[in-house]
């Protein structure tokens, strides 16, 4: 597995060594011990996956404390661009986010800590996402931020006027009024 940085630390891709030959292919997507040294120990328990059609923005997306998630997310068909915006307010790149673009022909998966919240917005015709959560869903302390916040500066490679939300994403809080993270110190003890 190679670790590629972004431009926000903490906030990595995983690029997987696959093994090919006539009868296809074979690789970790995934191997607890080379994560937790590598990148972050933690223990995922929930895994999810969406399919979604071409211009479908889903988030930006994110709980907070004591249920604050960090995500694996990678793509099995299709092509996203998936976001990562920082809402700790101690950290030096609060406000500040990575975008990367992962598909179903790159294997890449992009790792996402506890304090930023996450979308993506599918750029194929249609996308099938997974990602492995190490908090389960908690109603009572999930946000989520206005996805074309202008303070946010995101580009989500899709026109505005085509872009497909859920009601609830429509109306989500400008980056002003949504919830933020005190601190980014000690997201991950229990």
């Amino acid at each position: 597995m190679k670790l590629i940085e972004t431009e926000i630390p903490g906030v990595v891709i995983l690029e997987p060594q696959r093994f090919e030959d006539e009868r296809g292919y074979f690789f970790e997507s995934y191997t607890r011990k080379w994560f937790a040294e590598n990148v972050c120990d933690t223990v995922f328990v929930q895994d999810n996956e969406s399919k979604s059609k071409y211009a479908v923005i889903r988030g930006l997306h994110y709980q907070l404390p004591p249920m604050a998630q960090s995500k694996l997310v990678r793509v099995i068909s299709g092509k996203i661009l998936d976001v990562a915006v920082d809402v700790r307010e101690d950290s030096p790149t609060f406000g500040q986010h990575a975008a990367v673009e992962l598909s179903g022909e790159d294997f890449r998966q992009l790792f996402i800590p506890r304090g930023f919240a996450h979308g993506f917005a599918v750029l194929s015709k249609e996308a099938v996402v997974q990602y492995k959560c190490d908090n389960p869903f908690s109603p009572e302390h999930e946000a989520s931020i206005f996805h074309d916040d202008p303070k946010l500066k995101i580009n989500w490679l899709i026109e505005p006027r085509k872009v497909i939300q859920s009601h609830k994403d429509n109306y989500a809080p400008q980056w002003d009024e949504a919830p933020k993270f005190r601190t980014c110190k000690n997201l991950y003890e229990k």
